[in-house]
């Protein structure tokens, strides 16, 4: 597949976070039952695809000259939105999604190469990026391991109050 990694326009905003809440959905819909009800409520409580759609188009807004789109036939097929947390010369990888039809042709690798890049470039010497343990990111923490990536044993626990 050809397709070329650019800069973020403000005119792809919408194309963006439709493109990010059709490759989400799924990992969603398998995560659902593997986080408990209540934390599931508390962090989506008008459902994921509205918290997901308000996290994204925040990024955009807030931090778009950190943020690289593959673009192939003339349309967004995938993105990444990049940190730097320059105390910890630390880059991460905030958000990452591909178009479900245009997944597993090398985008989201392309993506990933060209994040380290810009990273390193900006003088980090580290790159994070966070997925779920849950069986809805088993993708995602495949192609983070297939690009290098070691897992921090992390453990996160919730209580209702």
């Amino acid at each position: 597949m050809q397709f070329t990694i650019e800069a973020y326009d403000p005119a792809l905003r919408e194309q963006i976070i439709a493109l990010s809440l059709r490759a989400w959905a799924p990992v969603f819909e398998a995560m659902k039952p593997a986080v408990p009800p209540f934390v599931y409520r508390s962090f989506y409580p008008n459902g994921w695809e509205d918290r997901q759609r308000t996290d994204v188009a925040r990024f955009l807004d807030e931090e778009g000259e950190r943020v690289r789109v593959a673009i192939a036939g003339g349309r967004v097929s995938g993105w990444v939105g990049l940190r730097c947390h320059d105390e910890d010369r630390l880059g991460e990888i905030y958000m990452l999604a591909v178009a479900p039809g245009e997944q597993r042709k090398g985008i989201a690798r392309a993506l990933i190469e060209h994040a380290e890049h810009t990273l390193r470039s900006a003088g980090m010497e580290l790159v994070m990026v966070e997925t779920g343990g849950d069986p809805g990111h088993a993708p995602a923490r495949a192609l983070y391991e297939n690009a290098g990536y070691e897992t921090w044993p992390a453990a996160r626990y919730f209580r209702e109050l």
